[in-house]
């Protein structure tokens, strides 16, 4: 059996250094795994679109039922689910951007060229 170039003790430091190098690597730069956050609020706003619209048809078809005012109650149902979720999309929207701002240092995104050649 061959006999290694370098004795046990300086393989140990040379990988304890690599393993320095490494983490100094991994922590100058963000580990991000997963969709991100991003995604998670559009589907976020996705599930408050489709939970507006069948919670509203749900309790119009209720009132329908039961009071026997069929379809007005399914379809005013429907318009009170569309306004509430859509009103609740607006607001999730905007808190979302509102957090991108605050990471970003509290700065708005450059504006788009004014190319109007009307002048």
């Amino acid at each position: 059996m061959p006999e290694p170039d370098e004795t046990s003790h300086k393989a140990f430091e040379r990988l304890d250094q690599k393993l320095d190098e490494f983490q100094a690597s991994r922590s100058a730069k963000p580990f991000q795994i997963g969709i991100g956050s991003e995604a998670g609020g559009g589907y976020r706003m996705l599930g408050q679109m489709l939970g507006g619209v069948l919670g509203g048809l749900g309790l119009g078809w209720l009132v329908d039922h039961f009071a026997g005012t069929a379809p007005f109650g399914v379809l005013i149902g429907l318009l009170v689910g569309v306004v509430g979720s859509l009103v609740m999309v607006v607001r999730t929207a905007m808190a979302m951007s509102a957090k991108d701002l605050s990471a970003r240092g509290g700065t708005p995104p450059p504006a788009a060229p004014d190319t109007n050649d009307d002048d």
